[in-house]
């Protein structure tokens, strides 16, 4: 029988190493309980309760940078499972959120009998999937039309067409069929983070505060779910977060709620001069920049990491992306679904549970240990830069996560369990919201001095962009 603790155990000790942890650390960390199996043959709950205790230990570890002491950190493997659903099991004045996916979202048949997964929930990549498709969006109105017109494409070329189209679609492809890719391969030699130093600068001091990261400031420049995540587990530790979005760039209302909690939310229009200019002001005193968009693209706005440097020397850039910054796929656009279609993990997923179609993970894990991965990263760099000065760049990507998930091994299906809300009692936690009363799942790595909460509900954007 396989020691689920043991197992996170050794899933932790690969991802502290990968970003220069010491070892040593790892006697401050302490993971619990059985994974809860979702019904999946990967090792959901094992990447959960890793990726969180990651992010915890990284939180006790700057603990012990700003005061000299240690102290213990703690992840239930149920609870860090849970949080890997926390956007399902939210509650708003005791009602589900609206459904996240659009209803053309989802998979298609190809003539040759493959399957294409499209991705429209924003609008624009709705727009983009009908238009290679051959369809009009004012008479599309069901998933039957584009049913229809798929089975004219050939798997691959529709891949390729929607990548040349800058839309979000991709081709279900085997485990094998993965290995074989040329993407894969530049990720074969990839950690699942990296740490590293890009600019010199002095040690700054921490400012006061209780908490690991009190005083420490956040400009949160991500969207969906991996880049918020990371954003809402410094906001967890103490940390002061600002998410800066835009009128213009869609977003995802459930989510916009989920990973909202201690986060400040401002517009910014970096296309304009006074917003850039707010946005200036707001870098040059950040100790932490997220971003979540697609390669290059604040690199064309003038915010790429060696502008941020230059803006704030000292500081710690954290960027995320799906495919990483290394291979032919480095610049293409990706959700955590897209590429789990595309690296084998839905086909596999079919098999497993005897479908004739693909089948995904019970959850975002892609995204959401990735997201504690980048908190983590983030916080290891913070306890370097007070230590011995510098700027850092923190790197990761959904591809890697997933590459890291696929390492671990298969559950043998023994337990498999999809609980309810009212089979996770204890994990939730309530506040009052502008969106109505939240019931919510509560952070899953504690601390025994410092134990993480959200102090700020969600809120709609229209703060004032200043610290």
């Amino acid at each position: 029988m396989v020691d689920d603790e043991a197992l996170a155990a050794g899933a932790l000790c690969e991802i502290w190493s990968s970003a220069g942890g010491d070892l040593a650390d790892l006697e401050h960390v302490v993971i619990d309980g059985v994974d809860p199996q979702y019904p999946s043959p990967f090792r959901v709950g094992t990447v959960a309760a890793a990726s969180i205790a990651g992010a915890a230990l990284a939180a006790a570890r700057l603990w012990h940078a700003r005061t000299g002491r240690w102290q213990r950190a703690t992840v239930s493997m149920r609870h860090a499972a849970a949080s890997f659903r926390s956007e399902r099991y939210l509650r708003v004045d005791d009602a589900p959120p609206p459904e996240l996916w659009d209803t053309f979202s989802g998979y298609y048949r190809t003539g040759d009998d493959r399957w294409v997964q499209l991705h429209t929930n924003f609008a624009h990549h709705r727009a983009c999937a009908l238009w290679v498709l051959g369809l009009d969006p004012a008479r599309t109105t069901d998933r039957a039309d584009g049913e229809r017109a798929m089975l004219a494409w050939d798997g691959q070329a529709a891949e390729d067409a929607l990548a040349e189209a800058g839309g979000c679609g991709y081709l279900a492809r085997t485990p094998e069929e993965w290995r074989a890719h040329p993407q894969a391969r530049a990720l074969a030699a990839l950690p699942p983070l990296d740490l590293d130093r890009v600019g010199e600068a002095p040690v700054r001091a921490f400012r006061a505060g209780a908490m690991p990261l009190s005083g420490v400031r956040v400009l949160d420049m991500s969207r969906v779910i991996a880049g918020p995540v990371a954003g809402r587990t410094l906001a967890a530790y103490g940390a002061d977060v600002i998410r800066v979005g835009a009128v213009h760039l869609p977003e995802m209302a459930p989510l916009v709620i989920d990973t909202g909690f201690g986060k400040r939310f401002v517009h910014l229009d970096l296309r304009t001069a006074a917003d850039r200019a707010r946005f200036e002001a707001l870098a040059a005193l950040a100790d932490v920049v997220i971003q979540a968009s697609r390669p290059g693209a604040l690199d064309a706005l003038g915010y790429g990491v060696d502008d941020l440097v230059r803006l704030r020397p000292g500081v710690v850039v954290v960027s995320l992306s799906a495919w990483s910054h290394a291979g032919p796929w480095s610049n293409r656009r990706g959700f955590d679904s897209l590429v789990q279609t595309t690296s084998g993990i839905v086909m596999e997923g079919a098999v497993w549970a005897g479908n004739d179609r693909p089948t995904p993970l019970p959850a975002q894990a892609l995204d959401h240990a990735t997201g504690y991965l980048a908190a983590m990263g983030a916080m290891l760099a913070l306890a370097r830069q007070a230590e011995r000065g510098g700027s850092y760049r923190v790197r990761v990507a959904l591809a890697r996560t997933g590459r890291w998930l696929d390492g671990l091994g298969r559950t043998d299906g023994a337990g498999v369990s999809d609980p309810t809300p009212d089979m996770l009692t204890g994990l939730f936690d309530e506040m009052d919201s502008d969106f109505g009363r939240l019931r919510y799942v509560r952070p899953a790595g504690r601390l025994d001095e410092t134990p993480p909460a959200w102090t700020r509900a969600p809120g709609r954007p229209g703060a004032e962009a200043r610290w």
